[in-house]
């Protein structure tokens, strides 16, 4: 028996006037995270790898298998393609109970009644979800509802899993339990996974390739920890929590867009990203004499709670993020608004071919 098929879609598509084009592939096993902000596409790709929304152009395959090509007038429609699909409500039908939702799949793909619910309590137990076998959707809570809507799409042994925003309408002590639960069962499915979302948690728990989208483009891809260490769009550094900045490298610094100069550790020449936490970022009352070669005067934008320390938003010539305890905060009295300096050393910034 052979293995699952590797994916390999050219998807290009039109909504309105707003167009996406993306190559995307996914090997057997492997979960490919779409990572972006809200509008940038990704569900529409996700729907084309479905069926449920036609190419304008381009092709999607299954191994050897044509799902659909634009050149050559094939187009499979989405009930025959063998994808299991999770959207952002899980969609169960409310007249049946979680068994008989999750038999709907095989039973729809030819199995038979006994056989197709024989299958639904195999998953049921694989997935720790047997006491709720009985139980109407209703009956249940958001984060129950989308194990449930997991298991259904896990249970007809798709050849591509699709997952669309599965945790972004869960609170946040639901999605944690869900994730968990994505992690130890999709590590565990032998088909490709692409899964959309806006949160950098769930590409760097779940994804083993994570693909960036800005407006219907891929604009970086790499490991999770690759696009987390060096992020290529200030959309992608603020999930990471990372100050990014954009310059050119010369033997005096980095000439930032705005004009200002930045100083780095660095031996890199041309067009560069600068990348530093915000934590790194040192705040003063008044110029220091410090050994930090970067010092700006920048106005405060706005303060925010950040875990156990506080975020403040700075902006002026070199906008940035800097992290500070409430205690510093107090002592410096700053609000919105106010005056303040920012430092920081030269060794924390880390520098990387734009």
């Amino acid at each position: 028996m052979t293995g699952p098929p590797d994916l390999d879609a050219h998807v290009v598509a039109a909504r309105g006037s707003f167009e996406i084009d993306m190559h995307l592939r996914a090997d057997p096993g492997q979960v490919v995270a779409l990572l972006g902000p809200n509008g940038a596409g990704k569900s529409t790709v996700l729907r084309c790898l479905a069926g449920l929304t036609p190419l304008t152009a381009g092709h999607v395959r299954l191994g050897d298998t044509r799902l659909e090509e634009s050149a050559r007038d094939i187009r499979v429609e989405a009930a025959a393609r063998r994808v299991g699909m999770v959207f952002q409500e899980g969609m169960l039908f409310p007249h049946l109970s979680a068994r008989d939702n999750i038999a709907f799949g095989p039973r729809h793909l030819g199995m038979s009644r006994t056989g197709s619910r024989r299958r639904a309590d195999e998953w049921l137990d694989r997935t720790g979800l047997v006491e709720y076998a009985d139980r109407r959707p209703h009956q249940l809570s958001g984060g129950q509802r989308q194990r449930v809507a997991i298991t259904r799409a896990l249970a007809t042994d798709p050849l591509l899993l699709l997952l669309d925003e599965p945790l972004s309408s869960l609170d946040a002590s639901a999605a944690v339990s869900v994730r968990t639960f994505l992690r130890r069962h999709l590590a565990v499915v032998p088909a490709a996974t692409v899964l959309v979302t806006h949160q950098a948690i769930d590409a760097l728990v779940l994804a083993d390739h994570v693909v960036v989208v800005e407006d219907g483009r891929a604009v970086q891809s790499g490991t999770p920890a690759a696009v987390a260490r060096e992020p290529r769009s200030d959309h992608v550094a603020s999930l990471m929590g990372l100050n990014l900045l954009r310059g050119e490298a010369d033997d005096h610094g980095i000439r930032l867009v705005d004009g200002a100069l930045l100083i780095a550790a660095t031996s890199e020449r041309g067009q560069v990203f600068a990348s530093f936490a915000p934590n790194t970022v040192s705040l003063h009352g008044a110029q220091p004499h410090t050994s930090a070669r970067n010092v700006w005067q920048l106005e405060v934008d706005g303060i925010a709670p950040h875990g156990d320390a506080l975020r403040v938003h700075l902006a002026g010539a070199v906008p940035l993020l800097a992290d500070i305890t409430p205690g510093a905060l107090a002592a410096l009295g700053l609000a919105e608004g106010d005056p303040v300096w920012a430092s920081v050393k030269a060794t924390e910034i880390a520098v990387y071919p734009a």
